[in-house]
C-alpha cells in the first residue's frame, strides 16, 4: 500500500513519520523529482497549495525557493511536525497553514506521495481545487500507479487486478482506505475543471514505477 497512508497508521508520531521518509532512499528520489517537475513549471513569486502537506517537507523546499506556500493537512500528528519543521516559514509568512477550507487562491496545487489515493471518488475534489486556481493554473499529484509489478508478488495485487482491468480502480479493504486509479479515471474526475497535460511515466514505464505522477491543467 502506500507509504504515507502506512506511516499515518503505524507510526505515532509526526516525527517518527518524518524521519521514516527522511531516510528512505527511494523515496527522497521521488521526492525530489517531484518538486524539480513542479518548480519546473512555476514563474517567479508564484504562490503553491500543498495539499495534503505532511510535515512541510515539500512546502519547506517550495518556501525556499521564493513561493509562498498554503498548506493543507488534516492528519494532527503530521500537522504537530510540519509547525516544528516549518517553524521560521511559518513565523515569516512564507508558509500559511490552512484549517478546514481552501481559502487562497493560488497559481498551483501539489499533493505528493498518493494523498489522491485516500479519496475515493475525485469529482467532488477537483471541484473544490478548481475554485483555488485561476485559468492555466495546475494541479500536480503523484499517485500510486496500479500497474506497478513489483507489488505482483502480493496476493491482494493478483485478486485485484481482474477490477483495474473491468472497471479502472479497485479499493483495498483496510481501515487504511486506499484506491488505486488507473489514470483515465482520474481524467474523468478531473472533467471539465481540468484536461491532462502531462503523465509520466508512459508506457513500459509504468510496469516499473511505483509512482505516477500527474499533471492536470486548468480550463
Amino acid at each position: 500500500m502506500g507509504r504515507r497512508r502506512e506511516a499515518i497508521d503505524h507510526v505515532h508520531t509526526g516525527a517518527q513519520y518524518h524521519q521514516r521518509f527522511m531516510s528512505s532512499p527511494r523515496d527522497l528520489a521521488v521526492r525530489e523529482r517531484f518538486q524539480r517537475m513542479a518548480l519546473g513549471l512555476l514563474a517567479t513569486g508564484d504562490d503553491i497549495l500543498d495539499f495534503g502537506a505532511g510535515t512541510g517537507i515539500d512546502a519547506k523546499a517550495y518556501a525556499a525557493r521564493g513561493h509562498r506556500t498554503f498548506v493543507y493537512e488534516p492528519a494532527e500528528p503530521m500537522r504537530e511536525y510540519l509547525q516544528i519543521h516549518c517553524r521560521d516559514e511559518l513565523a515569516g509568512g512564507s508558509v500559511i497553514e490552512l484549517g478546514s477550507s481552501l481559502g487562497c487562491k493560488v497559481r498551483a496545487v501539489t499533493a505528493n506521495f498518493a494523498v489522491f489515493n485516500h479519496f475515493a471518488d475525485h469529482t467532488a475534489l477537483f471541484a473544490q481545487l478548481s475554485g483555488v486556481l485561476g485559468e492555466g493554473g495546475f494541479v500536480l499529484a503523484s499517485m500510486l500507479n496500479p500497474y506497478y509489478l513489483g507489488d505482483a508478488r502480493y496476493g491482494w495485487w493478483r485478486r485485484n487486478l481482474p477490477k483495474l482491468l473491468r472497471h479502472g480502480r479497485y479499493t483495498f479493504d483496510t481501515a487504511s482506505g486506499v484506491h488505486r486509479f488507473a489514470p483515465g479515471v482520474v481524467v474523468r474526475a478531473a472533467a471539465p475543471y481540468f484536461r491532462l497535460e502531462r503523465l509520466a511515466p508512459r508506457g513500459p514505464g509504468m510496469l516499473v514505477t511505483l509512482y505516477m505522477f500527474l499533471l492536470f491543467r486548468r480550463v
